[in-house]
């Protein structure tokens, strides 16, 4: 007897044919499950002997007060980040808001007027259009400093146009970029491997041209990071991969000391920069989200593969396939109408410990073009690396999942995703 199965028809109605086809899409992937959980225990290995290395004690989860000069806490967890990710130094606040903030502040810090910025993976995330200036005009970004931009668009494939980028590369050209996640596009997450090709094509071309990765979603899905592969300088958010699902809030950044330098002086002031601000005693979170991210990370990834074998196997297009090399943990879903999109994030909602009552619904998003619907009953308000799907209300009506403290929890999205559209009529199961 399926104790688990049959629990969830009783307790949470779940229609039995939604069960058998996610069984049978579990049994279909279980190979990809069998490398996930390898790269998950050498990436578990790593971060412990970073933290024995680092001599992590209790000492260090402390309070400061006032400035934050002298935080023995929030110096330990910098060093921990920058041994993690194999770099000079890092910044990791909980005064850094998200991602996005991350990525702006490595943009301002280092850019300068004149310069010029690339962007490698076609266009950037919607939020950075404003911070860029492709988008809005006076408020502070790199277009009203008089930094110039230039995207060059990824080749049919998905893989980066390193002829294209070439030609784009000027004398101006200061910084290009990589974008590792899907964002709202339709593609593969760019792998580690490519990222280390581009990274060496560039340093060939001009070994002064800075190279930057957004990793938002991206930690720990290989064994290893962009900053092993030869790029200068990385940014993330806490409240994805490596705050582990229990950092309440912040964001980081590694890489070249000298590029650390100019980034902290944007992130508080000139002559400040990282020596000020407050950790607030979430160094213990931090610290213990960092210790439990490679388990938490794989929990998502897996569920990701499960949903889109799952999703497959209903006829849907996919973005990546089951068997893709994962370098995100996100899956992205065709479905066709903006009803399959809110009705799907609605199945999500319904999975949520937190919030699982309410009824996602599409609004303008600050920061987004597109009216966006957003599924996110989690413990940290906005915690894509909990269980969560978001979408832009836009053709061709893509969804994208990602997240789940554990792997059951993001099978049960899976689960109560397919539910929802069945119970709506919105699809058939054979």
């Amino acid at each position: 007897m399926n104790y688990t199965n049959q629990l969830l028809k009783e307790q949470f109605k779940i229609d039995p044919s939604v069960l058998n086809l996610v069984t049978e899409a579990e049994a279909d992937v279980t190979e990809q499950f069998r490398k996930l959980d390898d790269i998950m225990a050498y990436n578990q290995y790593k971060i412990l002997d970073a933290f024995q290395k680092n001599r992590v004690a209790d000492m260090h989860f402390g309070w400061n007060t006032g400035y934050g000069y002298d935080d023995a806490g929030r110096a330990k967890l910098e060093q921990l980040y920058a041994d993690i990710f194999h770099t000079d130094a890092a910044l990791v606040r909980p005064t850094i808001v998200n991602g996005t903030h991350a990525l702006a502040i490595t943009l301002l810090g280092i850019l300068r007027p004149g310069d010029e910025l690339i962007y490698c993976t076609g266009g950037p995330y919607d939020t950075l259009e404003e911070v860029i200036g492709i988008r809005g005009e006076g408020n502070g970004s790199l277009k009203d400093y008089g930094i110039t931009y230039k995207q060059v668009e990824l080749l049919p494939d998905g893989s980066i146009d390193l002829e294209g980028v070439r030609n784009a590369i000027s004398e101006k050209t200061r910084m290009v970029t990589v974008q590792r996640a899907t964002g709202y596009g339709w593609r593969k997450a760019i792998t580690i491997d490519q990222i280390r090709q581009w990274a060496q094509f560039v340093t060939e071309l001009n070994p002064n041209i800075i190279k930057m990765v957004d990793n938002c979603y991206g930690e720990f899905l290989d064994i290893e990071e962009p900053t092993d592969v030869g790029v200068n300088v990385i940014a993330g958010s806490l409240i994805k991969n490596p705050g582990g699902g229990l950092a309440l809030t912040g964001g980081y950044v590694a890489g070249r000391q000298d590029l650390i330098d100019k980034i902290q002086y944007r992130m508080t002031c000139p002559g400040i920069g990282g020596e000020c601000g407050l950790t607030f005693g979430q160094t213990r979170a931090m610290f213990q989200g960092m210790f439990l991210a490679p388990k938490v990370v794989n929990g998502a990834v897996k569920g990701s593969v499960l949903c889109g074998r799952a999703y497959e196997k209903l006829g849907y297009e996919i973005c990546p396939k089951p068997e893709d090399t994962r370098s995100d943990i996100i899956q992205a879903i065709r479905l066709g109408s903006p009803e399959a999109v809110v009705t799907f994030c609605e199945g999500i909602q319904a999975a949520a410990p937190i919030d699982a009552h309410v009824a996602p619904v599409p609004w303008d998003m600050p920061g987004y073009e597109s009216q966006v619907v957003m599924a996110a009953g989690a413990f940290v308000q906005g915690s894509s690396i909990e269980l969560s799907a978001d979408a832009p209300i836009r053709p061709p009506y893509n969804v994208y999942f990602q997240g789940g403290l554990t792997y059951e929890h993001s099978k049960f999205g899976v689960i109560k995703s397919i539910d929802a559209l069945l119970k709506k009529n919105l699809i058939t199961i054979k």
